[in-house]
């Protein structure tokens, strides 16, 4: 019954909560509940809420928790709100991302020289978005500012980190898919 009781509060907080909820977000309002036990029941409640229905579901973002509507209910959803979808990113916008997102931290003129294309008009585009940010400046002539991804890139993306980013030999795999 307790361990009950702990689920539903842990889905309340789930419910209110604005960013991912992480384990030591939890552990402070826990103080006496292991970790380990938090995040047993934690996962116990996850997987029991996401086979109960399907309208939402609890996922791992951005090195947290969090409470998501299903993808396939984001239409429906955009027209009850009468929002239109967030501005997409352009083709070079997403390219000069995804060389960020592998090579960071990366400068512009190596983010030029993989993409072959000059231009900062996309940096400006990506650093508005707070999906990129500065990560300080590189120790060679010129000093040019390195730039990487941010939490905002990661839970935008729907990734609870970088390392679920699909490897080459995925992307080669998908390309060789959709033009064979």
């Amino acid at each position: 019954m307790l361990e009950e009781a702990l689920s539903n509060q842990i889905l309340a907080i789930l419910f209110v909560a604005r960013e991912p909820l992480t384990l030591s977000e939890l552990q402070e309002v826990y103080p006496d509940t292991s970790v380990e036990e938090l995040k047993e029941n934690l996962e116990s409640l996850v997987s029991k809420f996401n086979s109960l229905q399907q309208a939402v579901e609890i996922r791992q973002i951005g090195g947290g928790y969090r409470m998501t509507t299903r993808p396939h209910h984001h239409e429906n959803i955009r027209t009850y709100l009468k929002t239109r979808p967030s501005a997409k990113l352009s083709l070079a916008a997403l390219e000069t991302l995804a060389v960020i997102a592998y090579k960071q931290p990366v400068t512009l003129p190596e983010i030029m020289d993989i993409r072959g294309i000059k231009g900062t008009s996309t940096i400006h585009t990506l650093l508005e978005k707070k999906l990129i940010d500065t990560r300080g400046r590189k120790k060679v002539v010129g000093r040019p500012i390195m730039y990487g991804t941010t939490k905002q890139f990661i839970i935008h993306f729907g990734l609870n980190d970088l390392s679920e980013l699909p490897t080459l030999e995925e992307f080669q795999e998908v390309l060789s898919q959709s033009t064979g």
